[in-house]
């Protein structure tokens, strides 16, 4: 055991300890059911769904997996953006006893087709837009069913809007004759289908709720293995250090998307599990989300910061009214300090940084939402989870003030990576889960990210970390985004680089930027190099991708070297 320091931060409300309900994921949206049934679980674009809707539907839908064979521990996936038919879904594949695989409805046919065959899932759910897609990676995969709905089922489409591969109109869905034998229509599901309680037999310290997929930066994407107590845990978690909202009368806006565990956990089943109403959108505009904030009233907005900056940057957004906001919780990338002043000033709601990894569920660490806050800092760990600074190299905890890698132990932490044990062990040292973020803990037990292990810029031998650059670049007016990534460099190893996305109706130099660098950090930490850009790729949630950038400079120095 180490010593948790941080727990003197603790405010009285949040217990140092939980005592987790030793029950399936789906028991929670049982529970919603008998307590609201008539109670808005879920609005999307102007329809409600209630909560009985949404647990009569979820077990229709487990009603028919069963009867196309599905058995415990088979692997179901989900392609689809957040919409009532991805939460059915979800909640219908956990009562039949699977486990859900999340899809990024974005992926490539390869993409598509090395989950599918790497998780072995047996069907898929998915839009009818996506089908031909799916067809595509059937032969070398597992897939025996395709289960498939229209979004427009619950947002009706412009009556223009025309599928190409239409042969044959069901339900508002369509589907070619060919694949008749292996594709199931949603809406068919939900008028036929029965909603019968299903019992399975349950194991919750080993049994897996969902299988995650990582972003993959360091190789081939592998498949976290997340059981029900982990999911249970972690949400539980959330709802403790939430603790001056009212289970049953929040209202969660869901923008972060489903099949990012980040989403999954602070939206879905946070939602589902204080019996609150989540406000779902299928893909994060700022517009769109400004005029929902205003009608619909959120209380909780969980986002990622570029969410967030896309808000404060939006031109009109003086005319919303966003004081409906209690709390914010901002996760998958480290939060500018500049940002969550400027948010906070203009909702009059609390932002705070939070931390995590899809192997822990994936929040770890956070800033007291209202309580003790060090900006900069990732805040404390959560109750009953544990946090060193270790020397990974030989498995030394390091004292506080000292860089290293942030480790983890706690209900949270995955099981491991689906068919790779290898991997997993490697990912352990004496029980604690290396997250591969450098950091240190100060004197009062808050913790501070410094970067990615493999994201540190070694330049002519000296250890650079992009986040203290991005931080200074972020408190410049002129600057809307920007990422920092060390590129190939012959002579000092890697180069500091920064990309820049200059905010709208502001100018700003390649020289202003080196001059005003140069006032705010060390000489070998300033860019050598600025690139100025419309946007930077991001993931669906919103995540910078710095490898991105870095792989484009390694492919033009290759085309250079051909040349």
């Amino acid at each position: 055991m180490t010593e948790k320091v941080w727990l003197s931060k603790y405010p009285k409300e949040i217990p140092h300890s939980l005592t987790y309900e030793k029950v399936p994921v789906q028991r929670f949206l049982t529970r919603a059911y008998e307590k609201y049934p008539s109670k808005v679980a879920i609005h999307f674009t102007g329809r409600d769904v209630t909560y009985k809707e949404l647990y009569e539907s979820s077990l229709k839908f487990a009603n028919y997996l069963l009867r196309l064979g599905v058995e415990k521990g088979d692997r179901v996936a989900i392609m689809l953006p957040n919409c009532p038919q991805a939460v059915i879904a979800y909640y219908g594949i956990l009562y039949a006893g699977g486990i859900v695989v999340q899809t990024n409805p974005l992926y490539t046919e390869r993409e598509l087709q090395y989950q599918m065959a790497d998780s072995g899932s047996k069907i898929i759910v998915s839009m009818d837009i996506l089908y031909p897609r799916i067809t595509k990676v059937l032969k070398e995969t597992n897939i025996e069913n395709v289960i498939i709905t229209a979004i427009k089922d619950y947002l009706p489409f412009p009556k223009n809007l025309v599928y190409p591969f239409i042969q044959k109109k069901q339900y508002g869905v369509s589907v070619k004759v060919e694949h008749k034998g292996l594709t199931h229509l949603f809406t068919e599901i939900l008028r036929t289908s029965e909603a019968l309680p299903i019992e399975v037999p349950f194991d919750f310290e080993e049994d897996l709720a969902l299988i995650q997929y990582t972003g993959g930066t360091t190789g081939s994407p592998k498949g976290v293995m997340l059981t029900h107590k982990n999911l249970i845990a972690n949400t539980m978690m959330c709802d403790a250090w939430m603790y001056q909202c009212k289970n049953g009368e929040e209202v969660i806006l869901g923008a972060l998307p489903f099949f990012h565990v980040y989403g999954m956990t602070t939206v879905l089943l946070l939602s589902v599990m204080a019996c609150n109403k989540m406000v779902l959108l299928p893909k994060f505009d700022t517009e769109q989300v400004l005029k929902m904030i205003e009608k619909q009233k959120p209380t909780l907005f969980p986002g990622a910061p570029t969410m967030y900056i896309g808000l404060l940057n939006h031109p009109d957004i003086g005319k919303y009214d966003l004081s409906s906001i209690k709390a914010c919780l901002s996760g998958s990338a480290p939060l500018p300090v500049e940002v969550q002043d400027k948010f906070e000033a203009l909702t009059g709601g609390k932002l705070v940084e939070g931390y995590g990894l899809t192997e822990t569920s994936p929040v770890t660490h956070a800033n007291f939402i209202w309580g003790n806050r060090v900006k900069g800092s990732i805040g404390v760990p959560w109750p009953d989870t544990e946090a060193v600074i270790m020397r990974s190299a030989d498995g030394e905890i390091l004292p506080r003030g000292e860089i290293g890698e942030i480790a983890i132990k706690g209900p949270q932490v995955m099981k491991g990576y689906w068919k790779r044990p290898e991997e997993t062990a490697m990912s352990f040292v004496d029980g604690w889960f290396l997250t591969g973020d450098l950091g240190f803990m100060d004197e009062e037990g808050y913790f501070y990210v410094v970067d990615r292990k493999k994201d540190m810029i070694i330049a002519g031998g000296f250890n650079i970390y992009p986040r203290e650059v991005e931080e200074v670049l972020y408190e410049h007016e002129a600057i809307q985004e920007c990422v920092v990534a060390g590129i190939p460099d012959p002579y000092r190893g890697e180069t500091v680089k920064a990309y820049i996305v200059v905010r709208e109706g502001k100018n700003v130099s390649e020289e202003e930027l080196n001059k005003y660098c140069r006032q705010h950090l060390a000489a070998y930490k300033v860019p050598r190099i600025y690139e100025f850009r419309n946007e930077l790729p991001k993931t669906a949630v919103g995540k910078i991708l710095r490898r991105t950038l870095v792989e484009e400079e390694k492919q033009k120095m290759n085309e250079l070297q051909v040349k």
